[in-house]
């Protein structure tokens, strides 16, 4: 293997290794308060949020596709579930619904 494809890759893995690292690091000892720590917890709800809802949108052949899915997907994540068991519950409900299709 090439050397500048060595290092490449060596590079790109300390370029997304340190802004995970860093915060850790440097504010790893710092307590937030409930208001802050409650923010960062829906964090992840609310980016699959803006990048699913969208889509439901544009669905061309079966929008009742779409709007099955997302109302799995609230409800999974209403009753506490981490997001990629809301992920995994949207899909399961999806397969089930193609199969009765």
């Amino acid at each position: 293997m090439n050397n500048a494809i060595i290092w490449m890759i060596i590079g790109m893995g300390l370029v997304t290794y340190l802004p995970r690292m860093l915060p850790l690091v440097l504010f790893g000892r710092v307590e937030l308060s409930p208001f802050w720590q409650g923010v960062l917890k829906n964090v992840p709800y609310a980016a699959l949020g803006a990048l699913v809802i969208p889509d439901i949108f544009f669905i061309q052949d079966d929008i009742l596709f779409g709007i099955i899915g997302f109302a799995a997907a609230v409800i999974a994540a209403w009753l506490g579930a981490n997001v990629i068991i809301v992920v995994l519950a949207s899909v399961a409900v999806l397969s089930c619904y193609s199969m009765l299709i």
